[in-house]
């Protein structure tokens, strides 16, 4: 069996747990988009029934000082059962016309109960190609 890493080298995948322990607006991290044309978020349920609130915003900086919303989820059905997934996405010119300069991304989750739990993942791509865009996370 040939395993040549094609995904891996063109697209960048990251997950990160969401155990936020209250109802406000996370951040979940901040990533760069040069050199890449998409970002997709999903937010998959792992714990909890409640209201979810999904979006993505840009910062012109790394650190996402003074963040604009790019684009919202619209929710026509909560994601109130283990294993719903929602997903968002926008392209580089959606952030661009969101504002001058920005380069920065992030997706923006809040939760109606502090219990409520899921994970997001990441996928950046349409941009470049490179050994390892997406690698093995081990703690």
């Amino acid at each position: 069996m040939s395993i040549d890493n094609k995904l891996k080298t063109e697209l960048a995948v990251k997950s990160y747990d969401f155990d936020p322990g209250a109802t406000t607006e996370t951040v979940i991290a901040w990533v760069d988009m040069r050199d890449f044309g998409n970002f997709l978020v999903s937010f998959f349920r792992t714990i909890g029934t409640g209201a979810v609130t999904l979006s993505i915003k840009a910062s012109t900086v790394a650190a996402g000082t003074s963040p604009v919303t790019v684009v919202t989820h619209a929710v026509a059905s909560e994601p109130n059962a283990v294993g719903d997934q929602i997903f968002l996405e926008c392209g580089i010119n959606d952030i661009l016309s969101a504002g001058s300069g920005l380069r920065y991304v992030s997706a923006v989750v809040s939760v109606a109960t502090g219990t409520d739990e899921g994970v997001v993942t990441y996928v950046r791509g349409n941009g470049c190609k490179a050994a390892d865009l997406t690698a093995d996370v081990i703690a």
